[in-house]
């Protein structure tokens, strides 16, 4: 399995993360990306190569243009209105306010922002960026012909929707794969969102659509980020109803719990008849992550890798969460060797 990577994710070193009412180092940091990458070439799980140039137009397919023209140029802006420290969004159009976009960077920081633990710094738009680049190069490598690729996009994507960040989240990358699939030649994508936290970005991204499923099994929203997406009874809109299919789970989830309910999500992708399957692969569900509640073993990992590995799609995997520094890049990597198994 070819692995796609970009040094460009080094850009992105935040300082600060709104944690508990205190100021911290993130939990999505650097180091993250570097252990995922070291235990593939341990492993020697295949090739490694640096991303193609993809520009912003598979970019614009999923995000709003203004959302990602503000992206572009909110760090510059924020030092340019003379603040000292990393931009954080303090105000949002909440329910009965306006909703026009402000002029100022502080204004809109909160109209395109949907929490406050993520900062925008130097560097950030432009890690971003390659992380669409490493997506779409590994959907270039499934639209290709390959079985699967792994994208170890950093940071990740899948809480940003079509004009929101948040929750360590710029761009879209699992979406943005998604629908440069549907671009070049697949009728019916399927995503299955794994990780811990519902991808309320990619869900919004798509919430409309017949022609991408997305399924998602993920903490209880009522008890877990993002609170306000991720309930069962969100199934879709429009043409969209019945295309999306939410598992939330609850606090303290063992593997046997998790493995039925990825039973379940993986039956309704099949009786979708995708032509190709992206994985948002965030790690988060392991026992030991800092900022979850489920409790998969890093053997689980190699076991769902399995399978996922059963549906016989073309799979294109897209990095996303996971913070147990240590352990993330065992766990990430046993689920594309259980997937090679398969």
């Amino acid at each position: 399995m070819i692995t796609v990577f970009s040094q460009q994710h080094l850009l992105r070193d935040a300082r600060t993360e709104l944690s508990g009412g205190q100021l911290i180092s993130p939990h999505e940091c650097p180091q993250r990306a570097q252990m995922v990458l070291e235990r593939v070439r341990a492993v020697g799980l295949g090739e490694v190569k640096a991303p193609q140039r993809f520009g912003l137009e598979p970019v614009l397919r999923v995000h709003d243009a203004g959302f990602v023209d503000f992206l572009s140029t909110a760090w510059a802006d924020w030092v340019a209105a003379g603040n000292r420290g990393e931009a954080i969004p303090d105000c949002w159009p909440a329910r009965r306010m306006s909703q026009h976009r402000p002029t100022g960077i502080a204004g809109r920081l909160g109209f395109y922002a949907m929490a406050a633990e993520t900062s925008i710094t130097a560097g950030s738009w432009e890690a971003a960026a390659a992380a669409a680049d490493v997506a779409l190069s590994g959907a270039s490598l499934i639209g290709g012909g390959a079985r699967a690729a792994f994208a170890l996009c950093r940071p990740p994507g899948h809480h940003a929707a079509r004009d929101l960040f948040g929750g360590y989240c710029f761009l879209n990358n699992a979406a943005i794969a998604a629908q440069h699939l549907r671009d070049h030649g697949a009728a019916r994508v399927a995503i299955l969102d794994v990780d811990f936290h519902h991808g309320n970005g990619t869900q919004d991204i798509f919430y409309d659509r017949s022609d991408v499923l997305y399924v998602s099994l993920h903490g209880d929203p009522s008890e877990e980020f993002p609170y306000f997406s991720g309930y069962a009874d969100e199934t879709g809109s429009g043409a969209g109803q019945g295309y999306t299919l939410n598992l939330p789970l609850p606090p303290g989830t063992a593997f046997g719990t998790w493995r039925s309910a990825l039973d379940a999500a993986l039956g309704r992708i099949r009786a979708f008849s995708a032509d190709a399957l992206v994985v948002s692969l965030g790690v988060d569900t392991f026992a030991g992550d800092p900022i979850s509640s489920f409790k998969l073993q890093s053997a689980d990992f190699t076991t769902y890798g399995a399978m996922i590995g059963g549906c016989a799609l073309p799979t294109l995997f897209v990095f996303e969460g996971g913070y147990a520094v240590a352990e993330i890049g065992v766990n990430a990597v046993n689920v594309l060797n259980g997937f090679e198994d398969a």
